[in-house]
């Protein structure tokens, strides 16, 4: 046999300290390439991306770390931690000063948005593009029969309200996260559900998970800041958006139009929450030309304008 066969991406695994607590991130990619940063959501981990880290990791510095509580990262009791998305973006503020990195891309699903959205208050001119997997930023996107029983306990903790929060961090609601609206769940690795369930069943887990619920209730007023935002910078924008999602519903990928207008829509027939596990293909396709085109390795060459919405078949 005669030639020579590209080097697969190399995944790096390490634990980072940060403010007296472990930080798990997996990395890929030349260190001196423009920096994509990957945050994850609720229930599960950085493990969520590894259809995207070594396709990305071959032009970009792709970081992804596991939220504290999450995942590999320290899992410290709320007696130790306070468990906020204020707190929550602390850590990852503290992570990307420790690694470097001063400006970035960003791509979010779920839990991930709000911390990304408060990054970007923090530090208005370091994200380069935002990457949304239905990942929300406008009151339309919220579900209204999943939501309620989340705005309830979160105005009024306690044994009435929540028994209903709480049953989110069994195993069956953490499989419906992943199957649900999905026209072939058979290409769901039932491995996502299962160790997400495991992490959450840790000791400790359920009060911190609980304070994260309680807590939620503090993005969406945290929304018109960030729409200003959005409005003064005009930050290049993919939305790539399971299409059958009942958590955050498609009107939430199309609101980013109403501040973003050349905002690039993607809604994926078929798919559902966590769209990267059932159709990994169509989002690193979307994410990649996005890139190609917002992020490219010199900073001064301009980017070309994409589509504005799309019904993916």
């Amino acid at each position: 046999m005669t030639g020579t066969t590209a080097a697969a991406t190399e995944i790096e695994y390490r634990h980072h300290e940060i403010a007296g607590h472990r930080v798990f991130v997996r990395e890929a990619g030349p260190r001196d390439a423009p920096v994509v940063l990957l945050l994850h959501g609720f229930p599960t981990s950085s493990r969520m991306y590894r259809a995207l880290l070594p396709a990305l990791g071959e032009r970009y510095r792709v970081i992804a770390p596991d939220h504290i509580g999450f995942g590999h990262s320290d899992a410290p009791g709320t007696e130790e931690f306070g468990y906020t998305f204020d707190a929550l973006t602390d850590v990852t503020e503290a992570l990307l000063d420790e690694l470097g990195v001063h400006r970035f891309a960003v791509v979010v699903q779920d839990y991930g948005a709000p911390v990304a959205w408060r990054l970007a208050l923090r530090r208005p001119a370091a994200v380069t593009a935002v990457i949304s997997q239905n990942g929300n930023a406008y009151d339309e996107g919220f579900v209204e029969d999943f939501w309620a029983p989340v705005w309830a306990y979160a105005n009024a903790p306690g044994p009435d309200t929540e028994p209903a929060v709480r049953a989110a961090l069994g195993e069956p609601a953490i499989r419906w996260q992943y199957l649900h609206g999905v026209d072939r769940p058979e290409l769901v690795d039932p491995d996502t559900w299962t160790i997400d369930a495991a992490s959450m069943a840790r000791p400790g887990s359920d009060q911190a998970q609980l304070s994260l619920f309680r807590d939620y209730a503090t993005n969406p007023p945290l929304y018109p800041e960030l729409h200003a935002w959005f409005r003064r910078t005009q930050v290049p924008l993919l939305a790539v958006w399971g299409e059958n999602d009942e958590i955050f519903g498609p009107a939430g990928a199309r609101a980013f139009a109403t501040d973003l207008p050349d905002a690039e829509i993607h809604l994926v027939p078929g798919g559902g929450h966590f769209l990267i596990e059932s159709h990994p293909d169509t989002v690193l396709r979307h994410v990649e030309d996005f890139l190609a085109r917002h992020l490219p390795p010199d900073p001064d060459r301009p980017a070309d304008p994409g589509p504005a919405v799309s019904d993916d078949q």
